[in-house]
C-alpha cells in the first residue's frame, strides 16, 4: 500500500491536472465558438452590404446606359433641329429672292403701264389741239376714246357716204394717228336698234377713208360693230400695241431674274 501511496497521488493529481486542463479547453472551445458566431453575424452582414452594393451598381449602370441613350436621342435630335432649321433657312431666303425678282418684274411691268397712261394723257392734250377744244375726246383705262356723231359724218343716222364735215374730221383722226405710231386704232361703230348692218357699213367706210385717202396702214386699223346701249355713233379707239407692249414685259421679266 506504501508502495502504491505515490502511484495513486501522482494519479490523483495527474487526473486533476488533466480535469483543469479539460475545463480550459472547453472554455477555450466557448469563446471560439462565441468568435465564430461573431464573425459569420459579420461576414453575414458583409455579405448583405455587398448585395446591396452590387444591386445599387446594377441600378446605377441601367441608368447610365439609359442616360446615354437619351443623351444620344437629345443629340441626334438637335443635328435634326439644325439640318432644319438650315432648310428653312435656306428655304426662306430662296422665297425672299424669288420675291425680290417678282417684285422686279411687277416694278418694270407698273412703270411700262405707267408710262403708256402717261402718254394717252399727254396724247390726249395734243389731240385736242389737233382737233380742236370742242372735240369729244376722252381717256379709259389706258385708252384714248375720239367720238362723234352718225349726222356729222355721214348727215344720216343709216347713211354710210362719208359727209365733207365728216371727211375733214377723219383728216385731223388720221393726223393724230400718224403722231402716235405706237396706238393701234379701232373703228367702233355703236348702234341702239339692233340691226348691226348699216353699223358695220359706217365702220367699213370710215376706215376705207383713212386707209385709201389719208395713207394710215391697213394693218394699224380694225374695225368693230356693236350694241351701244341707248349710245350710237363712231369712237375712234387709239390703244396701245398690246403686243408689243406684252413682249417687253416679257423681255423685263427675263431680265428682272
Amino acid at each position: 500500500m506504501k508502495r502504491n501511496l505515490p502511484l495513486i497521488l501522482f494519479l490523483v493529481i495527474a487526473t486533476s491536472a488533466f480535469s483543469q486542463r479539460k475545463s480550459e479547453l472547453f472554455a477555450e472551445i466557448d469563446i471560439l465558438k462565441s468568435k465564430i458566431s461573431e464573425v459569420e453575424q459579420e461576414l453575414a452582414k458583409a455579405k448583405r452590404e455587398i448585395s446591396s452594393s452590387n444591386a445599387e451598381a446594377e441600378a446605377l449602370k441601367a441608368e447610365n446606359v439609359s442616360l446615354r441613350d437619351a443623351n444620344a436621342t437629345l443629340l441626334g435630335n438637335l443635328s435634326n433641329f439644325s439640318e432644319l432649321s438650315k432648310q428653312n433657312s435656306e428655304n426662306v431666303d430662296m422665297a425672299m429672292a424669288a420675291l425680290s425678282r417678282k417684285e422686279k418684274q411687277l416694278s418694270g411691268i407698273n412703270d411700262m403701264i405707267s408710262a403708256n397712261d402717261s402718254t394717252a394723257i399727254v396724247s390726249l392734250t395734243r389731240i385736242k389741239q389737233t382737233l380742236g377744244e370742242n372735240a369729244k375726246v376722252g381717256v379709259e383705262g389706258g385708252i384714248v376714246i375720239i367720238s362723234n356723231s352718225l349726222t356729222a359724218l355721214f348727215d344720216s343716222d343709216t347713211s354710210s357716204e362719208l359727209s365733207e364735215e365728216g371727211k375733214t374730221w377723219l383728216a385731223g383722226v388720221a393726223d393724230v394717228i400718224k403722231s402716235n405710231p405706237n396706238f393701234k386704232a379701232e373703228v367702233e361703230g355703236l348702234n341702239i336698234t339692233g340691226e348691226f348692218g348699216p353699223t358695220y357699213n359706217q365702220v367699213t367706210a370710215i376706215a376705207s377713208e383713212l386707209v385709201t385717202s389719208l395713207e394710215i396702214p391697213a394693218e394699224s386699223i380694225k374695225i368693230s360693230a356693236k350694241d351701244g346701249n341707248f349710245k350710237e355713233g363712231i369712237n375712234i379707239k387709239l390703244q396701245p400695241d398690246y403686243k408689243g407692249f406684252y413682249a417687253k414685259a416679257k423681255e423685263s421679266a427675263k431680265a428682272a431674274q
